[in-house]
């Protein structure tokens, strides 16, 4: 009997302890659940064939309580109006005012930098047109040394050995009359952008052989026929296209020619600030800018000649370069800087690697030595450093 009433008494208090963890258990679990946020609780739908009983009378009632609950509010929610977002993408509404609030700002900030352009350009309308939206720039201030440093690269380009020299768009028809000359002028251009000289020398050639050099014979002609005559240029479809309508437009406007003025070049497609000065310097003997492209951008920013307006920052574009580096270069050198610096960055001052052993302006150059450079260029600033 004894141990009859020994076991009943052990099997009642284990009873009783599991009852009583069981109830802790659930005022834990309904303290957390009611903590939770309303998108991170477990709900447990219920299927309207099985109705099964619950365990235990307390936590299935709950349950049901709680998932009661949340359908109402659910309801709730859905019927009442949400609160807009500020993450959310501005409408088309509310990014035209947020322009038209800035307009007033803007508009004082360009009335002013077209009075320094237009001041900068003595009376030349076309000029201002493309300059009146830049910024404040240091007119006047020319860098230190920049006559010393361009004596030196004339004479490091006096053998006239770069692709430039001998291919560049101002060699494109020269053997033509002057109107159609001026027409291959305008293709040559077109052609040169992301492309070799090489390889745009011998586009135009392919494109004389064949007699398209004018603008009635690429009217009349196919443009697959143009797109294989001139690849590989880069982006020879896209250029294929632009000929077709540079072609038409010659036609009907200016009677065969090509424009000869600033504007009505860069109305032209595919044609923009670098090649329409470009165009006007060899076409027109027309100079009314610098010609600048990714070599003259790239070395003008190496020797320190250009930076953006009010900081020392390295200009970001060439329309920039262009701008900043007529604030202070007399105008007598806009045309000759082009071929000068175009040689240049294509023998000496190349975008990778460039030969800094071989420049004779390197002492001159803040960043001589600093990019990526061959082991002879290494060996060559170490001799360098001892000298200074």
């Amino acid at each position: 009997m004894k141990l009859v009433n020994r076991a009943v008494s052990t099997t009642l208090d284990n009873v009783a302890w599991f009852s009583r963890i069981r109830t802790m258990n659930r005022k834990i679990h309904s303290t957390v659940s009611s903590s939770k946020p309303d998108s991170l609780r477990v709900q447990h739908p219920r299927s309207e064939d099985s109705n099964p009983e619950p365990a235990n009378g307390a936590c299935g009632s709950a349950e049901t309580l709680v998932y009661t609950t949340r359908k109402k509010r659910l309801k709730q929610e859905a019927l009442e109006p949400q609160p807009q977002q500020l993450c959310g993408l501005p409408d088309i509404e509310e990014f035209a005012f947020n322009k038209n609030t800035r307009s007033s700002s803007s508009r004082r900030s360009t009335e002013t930098k077209i009075d320094v352009a237009s001041s900068n350009t003595a009376g030349k309308s076309t000029e201002t047109n493309i300059t009146g939206t830049s910024a404040k720039t240091t007119a006047g201030n020319p860098p230190d040394n920049w006559v010393q440093v361009l004596e030196g690269i004339r004479q490091m380009r006096s053998s006239g050995d770069a692709p430039v020299d001998s291919m560049g768009c101002d060699k494109a028809g020269s053997f033509l009359p002057p109107s159609e000359r001026r027409f291959a002028v305008l293709l040559g251009a077109l052609l040169s952008s992301q492309t070799k000289d090489q390889v745009n020398n011998a586009a135009i050639h392919r494109l004389h052989q064949k007699g398209l050099l004018t603008p009635e014979s690429i009217e009349k002609t196919d443009e697959s026929t143009i797109r294989d005559l001139i690849y590989p240029v880069g982006f020879y479809a896209r250029k294929a296209t632009y000929m077709k309508k540079i072609a038409k437009i010659c036609l009907e406007k200016f009677k065969g020619d090509i424009p000869s003025s600033l504007d009505d070049l860069l109305a032209l497609p595919g044609i923009g600030p670098k090649m329409a000065h470009l165009i006007l310097h060899i076409a027109w003997n027309d100079v009314q800018g610098i010609c600048v492209d990714t070599h003259v951008h790239r070395i003008c920013n190496r020797l320190g000649w250009v930076s953006r307006p009010g900081t020392k920052q390295k200009t970001s574009t060439p329309e920039e370069t262009r701008v900043a580096l007529q604030q202070w270069l007399p105008k007598e050198e806009w045309v000759a800087i082009n071929p000068l610096l175009v040689g240049f960055g294509q023998t000496i001052c190349t975008p990778l690697r460039p030969r800094c052993e071989a420049c004779g302006v390197a002492k001159l150059c803040p960043a001589a030595f600093k990019e990526a450079s061959s082991p002879s260029s290494k060996l060559k600033k170490s001799k360098l450093s001892k000298e200074l």
